[in-house]
C-alpha cells in the first residue's frame, strides 16, 4: 500500500511538472503529454533495469497511469495561467516527484534485498531519471548537472532507507523521509544552496593567442 501511494503521488507530481514544462516550451496536446508521461515513469523503467525488476511491471500500475493522465489533463485545461506564477508550479512539483520517487525507489530495492549500493543508486535513479528525460526533450539543461543540489537529496533518501534508518513497514517514517527530502530541495533553490564548482578552464582562443605570439 505504501508503495502503491508513493508511486501515485510521485507520479503525478512528475507528470505535472514534465506537462508545464510542455506548456512553457508551447508544446501542442500531444507534446505535453508525452513529456509529462516520460518524466514521470522514465526514472522507474530505469530502476528496474538496476535492480533486476522486470519492465514490464511499469505497465502494470494502473494507478499512477490514471493519476498521471488526470493530472496533465487538468493541467491543460483548467483556467489557470501559470506562467503567471514563474517557475514555482514546476519547483514544487518536481521537488513532490523527487522526494516520493527517491524513497519508492529505495523501497523496491529493499523489497528484493539489493545491497546498500543498489538501493542508494535505485533511489537516485528514480528521483532524478524521469527529470533528466525531461529537460533533455525539453533542451533544457538537465537540473542535476547545474550547480543546484538536485541528485544529493535523493541519494540521501537512499541511504536513510539502506542504512535502516527508516522502517519501510512504518508509514509515518517513509512519510516523514518524503517530507524532508521535499523541503530540503525546495529550501535549496529558494535559499540558493549550490554544490561547488571545478575551476573554469580557460578558454581555447586566450591559449591559442599565447601560444602564437
Amino acid at each position: 500500500m505504501i508503495l502503491m501511494v508513493l508511486s501515485v503521488v510521485g507520479s503525478v507530481g512528475f507528470a505535472l511538472s514534465g506537462a508545464l514544462v510542455g506548456l512553457e516550451q508551447e508544446y501542442d496536446v500531444f507534446g505535453v503529454l508525452v513529456l509529462g508521461l516520460v518524466t514521470a515513469f522514465g526514472g522507474g523503467i530505469i530502476r528496474n533495469l538496476i535492480v533486476g525488476i522486470p519492465v514490464a511491471e511499469i505497465w502494470h500500475q494502473g494507478a499512477p497511469f490514471v493519476a498521471a493522465l488526470v493530472a496533465m489533463i487538468l493541467a491543460m485545461v483548467l483556467p489557470i495561467t501559470w506562467s503567471h506564477y514563474g517557475k514555482t508550479p514546476i519547483l514544487v512539483f518536481d521537488a513532490v516527484g523527487l522526494a516520493t520517487f527517491a524513497v519508492e525507489g529505495a523501497l523496491y530495492a529493499v523489497d528484493v534485498h539489493a545491497p546498500l549500493g543498489a538501493i542508494v543508486a535505485a533511489a537516485t535513479i528514480t528521483g532524478i531519471g524521469g527529470g533528466i528525460v525531461r529537460d533533455v526533450l525539453a533542451q533544457r539543461k538537465p537540473m542535476v548537472l547545474r550547480d543546484e543540489i538536485y541528485a544529493a537529496w535523493a541519494l540521501l533518501a537512499g541511504l536513510a532507507v539502506g542504512l535502516g534508518l527508516v522502517n519501510p513497514h512504518r508509514a509515518w517514517q517513509v512519510y516523514g523521509v518524503i517530507l524532508a527530502v521535499f523541503l530540503l530541495r525546495f529550501l535549496s533553490v529558494r535559499l540558493r544552496w549550490r554544490l561547488p564548482r571545478g575551476p573554469k578552464p580557460p578558454s581555447l582562443g586566450h591559449n591559442m593567442e599565447s601560444s602564437g605570439g
